[in-house]
């Protein structure tokens, strides 16, 4: 059996959230879509998602995003989304990052100006835009899957909290959200622990209490995210702005206010009223990094009024790099691994 493993990736960020790009190196997944490549990591080959996001190679709040090819003809590439909680459908922040290394590394060549192609994500096509000036990836715009408010203003008891109230969002996952003021913070960078620590008890009793179900895709898996809400500012006729964290079960506070938690925001808004089509929502992170929503329309599904928007931001390279796995090393699980990857080599 090969004892050392080596495949090409690059490391990205959107708003400080590390997604970690693989390139090379992979074999051909099983399945007629990528959403059944997805599920056969998912349940099969979990090893790349664990490898990549725990020691040595990786901390939990990171992302893996996997590189494949395009199984629908309008997608110039398709991507598998990994993540500490597992395997989401959808990411902005994610599918930022991979747009812009699809074009930093030249696997779809740049044109400068307005650039637009399709992706094929496990929750299927994503119209992206790139904005290209001087040959530098300026910015990249994705759609948002539609969001949709499934519970409004629900009342749960935590341990160690109390009674808090929190509302229910779907924008790619099932956003738990919840006002930073009303549980005591104000959404600086100084709070990070102690935020991940609340939002671990909401979920916790979130998840042991209830379950969801999305309208078309029925249940999901118990609830994985939350959403802190700072207050709104009105910067500009319909233009908003909001300090917002946003936490990943089980312990990760998000370096970026993310894109399907803004997604999810933008469908509280409007479900309360405050936010029409066209209007614009910016997140401000813990770090000062932010996402713009954009409103783009409002569906009816099955009951429920769906937001459709749209999410900028700008991704960044940070390393290029092969990964070399020595499966000899204590450190190093290489179970479920092995079977995906082509650039094994004996020691």
């Amino acid at each position: 059996m090969a004892k050392e493993i080596a495949f090409q990736m690059m490391d990205t960020h959107a708003g400080g959230d590390v997604s970690r790009i693989v390139t090379g190196g992979i074999d051909p997944l099983p399945g007629k879509t990528v959403r059944a490549q997805m599920e056969y990591l998912r349940d099969d080959a979990d090893g790349l998602r664990r490898l990549l996001l725990e020691e040595p190679y990786g901390i939990p709040e990171m992302s893996v995003d996997l590189i494949v090819p395009a199984t629908d003809p309008q997608a110039e590439w398709g991507y598998i989304i990994m993540e500490v909680m597992g395997y989401p459908i959808y990411s902005g922040s994610n599918t930022i990052c991979t747009a812009t290394a699809l074009l930093e590394a030249g696997l779809i060549p740049k044109r400068e100006g307005v650039q637009r192609f399709k992706l094929e994500a496990p929750a299927g096509l994503v119209q992206i835009e790139a904005r290209i000036k001087n040959g530098v990836v300026e910015a990249i715009t994705c759609e948002g899957l539609p969001s949709y408010i499934h519970t409004h203003r629900a009342k749960i008891n935590v341990p160690t909290l109390g009674e808090v109230t929190y509302s229910v969002a779907y924008s790619g996952g099932f956003y738990a959200l919840v006002d930073a003021r009303e549980l005591g913070f104000s959404l600086d960078k100084s709070e990070e622990k102690r935020l991940a620590r609340c939002a671990y008890s909401i979920v916790e009793a979130i998840q042991a209490s209830r379950g969801f179900s999305h309208y078309t895709l029925g249940d999901v898996g118990p609830l994985p995210f939350l959403h802190f809400m700072g207050p709104e500012e009105k910067v500009a006729e319909g233009f908003y702005r909001s300090r917002s964290a946003t936490y990943v079960h089980p312990g990760v506070i998000c370096r970026s206010t993310t894109g399907t938690g803004t997604s999810a925001r933008m469908a509280l808004m409007q479900y309360e009223g405050r936010l029409n089509p066209g209007d614009r929502l910016e997140t401000v992170s813990l770090r000062e990094t932010g996402f713009i929503g954009t409103f783009t329309g409002l569906g009816k599904e099955e009951g429920h009024a769906v937001v459709e928007n749209t999410i900028t931001g700008k991704g960044y390279v940070l390393a290029r790099s092969d990964i070399v796995i020595n499966c000899n090393d204590p450190m190093t699980r290489c179970e479920g691994l092995l079977p995906i990857l082509t650039s094994s080599h004996p020691e």
